[in-house]
């Protein structure tokens, strides 16, 4: 289970700050929409698990722009990004950076690796073996990595983006229950839509005349906007029903995995902030519905003659959101 807690940490968000929240919510995805041109829902889930200190995963084909939105949400957020293009040989000292012996000082000095950054896009994750795979384990969980007994804070903000290509599946290794549950939110960009699609090849040139996308936000401004939307107000009814919803994920046909309470923590956390986004102080139903798929599905597993028989882990999802009745009245 999530080590964080989910009890309040102060006082209760104000509704000027949730407006204050939101609006500069929509100016970072305005500015990164110049980049990734035409998908702001992608967009503005990456702000949302960004804000809720998650990891996001992205399933989908090569050339979406999922480089681009590692790159641009980097960019906003005035921090690094650093991409790893995961394969077969690739070891966990590649990932997390080794300790090396420096012969002119006479001491070994560490060579950080490229997790220490605030945006790294773990590209095709489930190319490399279980072993590195694992490696990530650690400082999606903790923020931290440990070589050699030493254990090193990655610094805030901190997101590991992961990909995987859902078509080629020749030499790759699937990610374990574990690790997917690391992932706050599962999500894909898919291919633009025909105005958007149009516009991005009206804006092609040289590397150089790419949008530029800039610093909108400070390290210490998006710790502000995590500590706000850890305030947002939830009622002990919506409590109930995120425990309801994925206690129901447990038991429906055909499940051999539900939902842990890792993912009940991640549904809170990602609602809240989406409250925030909307410019609201408090937690509603329809918040916690429009996250359901994005944070849950992805942590159900189905049995094979379910899954032959047609069931998929979007269904089991909104087959439990129509069984279960979110409260009413709550705010």
């Amino acid at each position: 289970m999530d080590s964080r807690t989910v009890a309040e940490p102060g006082p209760v968000l104000e509704a000027a700050e949730a407006g204050q929240f939101a609006a500069t919510f929509d100016a970072a995805v305005a500015a990164i929409g110049r980049a990734v041109v035409g998908k702001p829902d992608a967009v503005r889930l990456a702000l949302i698990c960004l804000l809720s200190e998650g990891h996001l995963l992205l399933e989908d084909v090569p050339g979406t722009g999922k480089t681009t939105l590692a790159k641009s949400l980097a960019a906003v957020v005035g921090g690094t990004t650093a991409r790893i293009q995961f394969t077969p040989d690739l070891l966990p000292s590649d990932v997390t950076g080794v300790t090396i012996w420096d012969q002119s000082i006479g001491s070994f000095v560490f060579h950080p690796g490229p997790v220490f950054a605030s945006i790294v896009l773990a590209d095709e994750i489930n190319r490399a073996s279980p072993k590195t795979q694992s490696a990530l384990l650690e400082v999606m969980e903790e923020s931290a990595v440990t070589v050699d007994g030493v254990t090193r804070p990655v610094g805030s903000p901190f997101m590991v983006i992961g990909t995987q290509n859902p078509v080629e599946q020749a030499g790759t290794y699937r990610l374990p229950e574990a690790q997917l549950d690391r992932f706050q939110i599962r999500t894909r960009i898919g291919h633009p839509d025909e105005d958007a699609a149009v516009a991005i090849l009206a804006a092609v040139g040289t590397r150089a005349g790419r949008p530029a996308v800039g610093p909108l936000l400070s390290p210490a401004e998006v710790g502000d906007l995590v500590e706000q939307a850890s305030r947002v107000y939830v009622d002990t009814s919506i409590l109930r029903y995120i425990t309801q919803l994925v206690a129901a994920t447990r038991s429906v046909d055909g499940v051999t995995l539900g939902v842990s309470q890792r993912g009940a923590i991640a549904l809170l956390r990602t609602a809240r902030t989406l409250a925030a986004s909307r410019g609201r102080h408090f937690v509603v139903p329809d918040d916690v519905k429009s996250l359901a798929e994005p944070v849950l599905a992805h942590r159900i597993c189905i049995d094979a003659e379910a899954e032959y028989g047609g069931l998929t882990v979007s269904a089991v999802v909104a087959a439990v959101l129509r069984t279960v009745p979110p409260p009413r009245g709550a705010a």
